[in-house]
Parts: structure tokens; sequence; C-alpha cells
């Protein structure tokens, strides 16, 4: 309950700095409007999130035919998690990941690239997606996915800002909002700041992901052998449609491989996931 408290906390924040921008850029009727492009977002994010994810990157549906391995694998962690069947789509990436999407447990769906299906064993597979499935369970996905599009949509309210004033400004910049200085908060900081309310939310997640995962796949060194792998390899392949917005939903930073500061990274560190999950097994 926690968790699931901060949470609201920061998916609140998340709408504050969304109509606070709105004010900045467009007055009172702009933090109206952005009120209400919040709420629905939310919605849309609830009803949608799986499938705009699935189709930016291009995941196609399997039947338990066409793979039989992945999907006896997916359901006997279903199980375990006592869960309902999710979805299964393999994503046309060589860069080893996997990632879990939809609402709520009933409407999931978890994804892996083809690349992570060459260079795990069963077990080690086993462990990632015992840790997606572990997203399910916590109600991770939707969350993130809510996240994603609030960050993405405050980028872009800065970047409107920021030719805004470049070509005289909005209506509702005068000096009661700060005027300029109101713009360059919005320019610098906003965006920041929505990274951050982002970063806070998945870092912690992916913790209690992993400790599920070891529980569901029955050995934590099952996932803490395929994070090292896939640490290694995933930096040396890119996934190319990979944006910030969506990095966190990964088992592993699609961006780990580029140098980025460590405040924006979208997990922890490998290191102290991998060291968590072997003090377990022993």
């Amino acid at each position: 309950m926690t968790n699931w408290i901060k949470t609201m906390v920061l998916m609140t924040a998340m709408t504050v700095l969304f109509v606070w921008i709105g004010r900045i850029v467009g007055g009172q009727s702009g933090m109206v409007i952005a009120l209400v492009l919040a709420g629905g977002m939310n919605f849309f994010s609830y009803w949608f999130s799986d499938k705009i994810v699935l189709k930016k990157y291009h995941a196609k549906e399997v039947s338990q035919l066409e793979a039989p391995d992945l999907y006896g694998i997916v359901q006997e962690l279903a199980v375990a998690a006592e869960i309902p069947m999710p979805k299964i789509y393999i994503v046309p990436e060589s860069s080893p990941n996997a990632f879990a999407t939809g609402r709520n447990p009933s409407h999931a769906a978890v994804a892996v690239t083809e690349g992570i299906l060459q260079i795990l064993d069963r077990n080690e597979l086993k462990g990632v997606l015992g840790h997606e499935l572990a997203h399910v369970v916590h109600r991770d996905i939707l969350i993130g996915t809510i996240a994603a599009v609030f960050a993405g949509a405050i980028m872009v309210l800065a970047s409107i800002a920021r030719w805004g004033a470049i070509f005289g400004g909005f209506g509702g910049s005068n000096d009661d909002d700060g005027g300029i200085f109101g713009l360059l908060i919005i320019m610098i900081i906003a965006p920041t700041a929505a990274l951050i309310i982002q970063m806070a939310i998945s870092r912690s997640r992916e913790f209690l992901a992993d400790a599920g995962g070891a529980k569901y796949s029955g050995n934590p060194l099952y996932l803490a052998n395929a994070l090292r792998k896939l640490d290694g390899i995933s930096r040396q392949i890119p996934l190319k449609r990979a944006t910030p917005q969506t990095a966190h939903m990964f088992i592993v930073n699609p961006f780990s491989g580029r140098r980025i500061s460590s405040l924006f990274a979208t997990h922890p560190a490998m290191e102290e996931r991998i060291r968590r999950l072997e003090e377990m097994a022993s």
C-alpha cells in the first residue's frame, strides 16, 4: 500500500506540473485546457496503453503453435503468479530486451525481442519473464505508461513554450505568471522534473519486480544470470526504436550503451540488481 500511495503522489505531481505549464503557456484558459488534457491522457492511457506501445515497436502476437517454448514458459509463470494468461508478442529487434504492458492482469501482454530469444537459455528467459509478470501483478505497467504519456506531453508543451518565446510569447505569459522567466523555467526545468518523476516511479519498481521474478521462476540466479548477459550485449546492440519516454518499460535500459547522466537512468544500477538477487539465492 505504501508504494501505491507513493505512486499516486508522484502521478498527482505530474498532473499539477502539466497544469502549471498550461497556465504559463496560455494563462487561465491554458490551465483549464491542460487539466482537461491531463484527464484525457489518463483515460486514453488506461484503455489503450498496450496497443500504443506494441504498435510502436512493431510487435507481433504469437500463438502456442508459433512459439511453443515461449508460450509454455509464460503459461507456467502465470500459474505461479496466479494471474490470467497474458498475450505474448515478439518484437523484430536484434537487441535483447523485454517488457510488459496492459491496464491490469486481465488485459496484459508480455513482449520479447528476437534478440533475447537467441541469447538466453530457458531458465534465464524464465527469470526475465517472471520479472515482467511481476510488473503485471504489481500493476506497474499501467502506471509506467501513464508516466510516459505525461512526460512526453510535458516535453511537447515545453517545446511549444520555447518557440512561443522566440516568436513573441503567449497571452498567458504576463508579469503575474513570471513572463520570460516562466518560459525559461518551462524550457529547462519542466522537462527535467517530468523525467525525474518518471524515473522515481520506475527505479523503485524494478527491485520489486526482480524479487517477484525470482519468486515466480523459482530461482533468483535465473534472473541474475540473464541480467548479466543482457547488460553486456544490450550495450553493444542498441534498440533501434527506443525512446526516452518508453525506456523505463524494458527490463534493461535500452540506452545503457550511451553516455547519459545516472540521474536520468531509467533503471537501478545493474550491479546492485544482480547483487540483491544473488543475496536472495544465498
